[in-house]
């Protein structure tokens, strides 16, 4: 596929290992970079590579020299957008001032082409006005963003993001840093401890001295320069360092492997300040591919970028950092033990497998992934219940030759006692947090990760060839992310499956008695019956478990459509729904119901959103009240009044949920 890259640090001919790798896949990729940038002090210039030949490279002049605020001469871009492209990849962050000048552009050249977003920002920082809008703007509308590591991937989400991050690390070319042939330090010799880096306070230099001074046993090799060298080389210069420090001065790609050859281990001492907090740490996976094991602080992404192939160290704790670096040479069978695991952690962030990466990204994002996905086999079947047991039998007999899965929101014997009659696996997750994380628990423990997956309620009835119709139907058509069948009561009448996304406007059309023109649009399915595409789940993520028990579907389906899935009624396929079976108690369902809008409003739209939608429902309800007799005239009063005081609030009130437990979460 035809892929556009921006990405200002592709000055550094090392870092477009990516795009070359890329086109060895099979993607046309253009790369539109910074011409000149200052990479970590110095300027670089951003030079041809022989090895680029197949790959577009287009220098771009910039203005301005923060990463966030500098801006590109939008020239090359605007061309760049009125070609045709399958994925515009902006590898820049989502609050940026060349992120949104992209995507104004794009939007005016009317470029309908997906695109992604990068993130490495793991503080979770409210910016002024207007960055903080358009950062949630682009987060809103991009398919895929990809960052470095957990935590960015976890802001994105709660700034705006309606999908699961990709987490991909930063690349290391294992060809050049690659490892060399010795053996760990011997007995009577000094263990060679290195540091790689900027000096700078928050880098903890001055940690990994106290560190080396403790031990006379550490020799310590400093490759870098920065704000803190002078006092950084007055300090190594005091008696119980001098000799036993060095200092390399600044290092090119080039000189930087053999470098690194000649240390026994690296020590990464960072410390998080206000700030600042590590990454990502591209030095920790450089050392690994050149055999060199790694000691680093707990600042930030160094845990998990580390992992199992090094030791970490609380930060700002001289003497841990001191043991732990001495520890490495001394210990008998671990300098090889966390070399080795070092080299199998690097090749797992080579740009080869970078590149793959990338691959599956891009491919999620057209929907056009490779290989077989849950299109031949049958979908797993889940079932949330609560309680009534004889509703729950007529719904699990028809489908029990599927694989079936029932989570158990009340925890009660009888349902699990009947599970095992019926021969369907039973979840008991220990609490009841709604409809949502019950889902979510049952995606968590899937029998066949990767499946499609059927959402049965537990007073609904479909038969299982109505079950494999609808998953034909959601296989023939590449963008579904779900289906649902035509439903009606145990009456026979039709029930009402496919709907308008709830939005403030859409309120007021019903509230002034035009809910007809909001019938005209149909852009998902709810439903006793709801089918799942497998792609979808994966790159949407699981339900939002703030939604207890009415509206997950809806905002479900609306982060799939921002995504580019759409969502269909199959008329064809009937199921059967009782209604309201979980419940007997109207009020506490009106709660519920008004209470999942409030939440799926304030989320999508913001508090003016929510509090514009409200005063429609309750005019419509005030009026309703005045004009409609008996019953549904005391029903109106009592949505006027409950929409008065707040959904949510009531909710919480009346209706306490009880404290989620510690567990693994797969909603976002």
């Amino acid at each position: 596929m035809r892929v556009l890259r921006l990405f200002h640090s592709g000055v550094m001919t090392a870092w477009r290992a990516r795009e070359r790798e890329l086109r060895r896949l099979g993607h046309d990729v253009r790369l539109l970079s910074a011409r000149r940038w200052d990479e970590g002090g110095a300027v670089v210039t951003l030079r041809p590579d022989p090895r680029e030949k197949d790959v577009d490279v287009v220098p771009v002049a910039t203005v301005g020299r923060h990463p966030a605020l500098f801006a590109y001469d939008p020239r090359p871009i605007w061309l760049a957008l009125g070609e045709r492209w399958d994925v515009l990849d902006l590898h820049e962050e989502p609050f940026a001032v060349s992120t949104f000048m992209t995507l104004v552009m794009r939007r005016l050249r009317r470029n309908r082409a997906p695109y992604a977003l990068y993130s490495a920002q793991n503080i979770d920082k409210r910016y002024p006005i207007p960055f903080r809008w358009w950062e949630r703007w682009a987060l809103r509308h991009a398919r895929a963003v990809i960052v470095c590591n957990t935590e960015a991937g976890e802001i994105c989400r709660r700034k705006g993001f309606p999908g699961v991050p990709d987490i991909i690390p930063l690349g290391v070319d294992v060809d050049r840093f690659s490892p060399a042939d010795r053996q760990p330090p011997a007995a009577d010799a000094p263990v060679q401890v290195g540091y790689v880096g900027r000096l700078a306070p928050h880098k903890g230099v001055d940690v990994l001295f106290d560190a080396v001074a403790a031990h006379p046993e550490l020799e310590l090799t400093v490759v870098g320069a920065g704000p803190q060298e002078d006092e950084l080389r007055q300090r190594g210069d005091e008696p119980g360092l001098r000799k036993r420090v060095h200092f390399a001065g600044t290092a090119t790609q080039e000189e930087l492997p053999g470098l690194l050859q000649q240390m026994d281990v690296l020590a990464v001492p960072s410390l998080t300040t206000p700030g600042w907090v590590e990454q990502f740490g591209r030095v920790v996976v450089e050392a690994m591919a050149a055999g060199v094991p790694v000691v680093s602080s707990d600042s930030g992404a160094l845990p998990d970028v580390v992992g199992e192939a090094g030791l970490v160290v609380p930060e700002g704790d001289p003497a841990a950092l001191g043991e732990a670096l001495l520890r490495v040479g001394r210990e008998p069978g671990l300098w090889e033990r966390l070399r080795q695991a070092g080299l199998e952690r690097a090749h797992e962030c080579s740009w080869e497998q970078v590149a793959q990466r990338y691959d599956e990204v891009y491919r999620r994002m057209t929907h056009s992934a490779r290989g077989e996905v849950a299109d031949t086999t049958d979908p797993e079947v889940v079932v949330v219940a609560y309680g009534s047991a004889g509703l729950l039998r007529a719904a699990l007999e028809p489908v029990r030759e599927l694989d079936v899965t029932v989570v158990d929101n009340s925890s009660l014997p009888e349902i699990r006692e009947l599970c095992d009659e019926l021969g369907v696996r039973y979840l008991d997750p220990g609490w009841n947090g709604g409809f949502g994380a019950g889902v979510n628990h049952a995606l968590a423990h899937r029998v066949r990760p990767g499946s499609d997956v059927l959402l049965l309620n537990p007073d609904a009835v479909v038969s299982v060839e109505g079950v494999r119709a609808l998953h034909r139907a959601l296989r023939a058509e590449p963008d579904l992310a779900s289906v649902a069948p035509g439903q009606v009561d145990d009456d026979g009448r039709a029930a009402r499956v496919a709907w308008p996304f709830p939005t403030p406007v859409r309120s007021w059309v019903e509230a002034v008695g035009l809910g007809s023109v909001n019938d005209r649009r149909q852009d998902y399915v709810i439903g006793s019956v709801l089918m799942l595409r497998a792609e979808a789940l994966a790159q949407v993520g699981g339900m939002d478990e703030d939604f207890f028990l009415y509206a997950e579907e809806t905002d479900w389906a609306r982060r799939a459509a921002l995504m580019g899935w759409r969502h269909r009624l199959v008329p064809e396929v009937t199921a059967m729904h009782v209604g309201a079976a979980t419940s007997n108690d109207p009020v506490r369902r009106e709660t519920y119901f008004h209470a999942g809008q409030e939440r799926y409003l304030r989320k999508h739209f913001g508090e003016a959103g929510w509090q514009a939608a409200r005063a429609a429902q309750w005019a419509g309800a005030a009026v309703r009240s005045v004009v409609l007799p008996g019953e549904r005239g005391r029903a109106a009063r009592e949505r006027a009044a409950l929409l008065r005081q707040g959904p949510r609030r009531v909710e919480r009130e009346r209706f306490p949920r009880p404290e989620r437990p510690a567990r693994e979460m797969v909603g976002p």
